[in-house]
């Protein structure tokens, strides 16, 4: 079960099993910036930042992608794709669907926040340690 705390209603937590998040659903990815944060650029002003190990799962298998000093550039691949469903699952994890098949899934870390989404309206969705997500300025679904 997730925690989700909405800024916007005083930080009150609701346990949350999955939840879409809209904002992405139908934005392509136009381009990947890669270093010790991954931050994938979507159309629309929307960006998603990954802290932690993702797994792409596309036609050449599960990948696993680390950000750091030499991050991979698989994600490449998925340039120009359309995003065709996005949710949080139990336990934190973000999980984004492509129209072209591939799966991008990023689990929450016990340590740190490990991924984010963030809208051109200045909402935010941050996976904070343990898996706890909290929402600021807009709504997940």
């Amino acid at each position: 079960m997730v925690a989700v705390m909405d800024a916007d209603m005083g930080a009150a937590q609701r346990p949350r099993q999955s939840r879409s998040i809209d904002l992405l659903t139908g934005e392509k990815l136009q381009y990947v910036r890669l270093g010790h944060a991954i931050v994938l650029n979507f159309s629309g002003g929307r960006q998603v930042l990954i802290e932690t190990v993702a797994q792409l799962d596309g036609p050449g298998g599960r990948i696993e992608v680390e950000p750091g000093e030499e991050p991979s550039d698989v994600l490449a691949t998925l340039l120009g794709d359309a995003v065709r469903s996005a949710c949080t699952r139990a336990g934190g994890e973000l999980h984004l669907r492509f129209a072209g098949g591939s799966e991008l899934s990023v689990r929450a870390d016990p340590e740190v926040e490990s991924w984010a989404v963030a809208g051109p309206d200045g909402s935010l969705i941050v996976c904070l340690a343990r898996g706890e997500i909290a929402v600021w300025g807009g709504r997940l679904g």
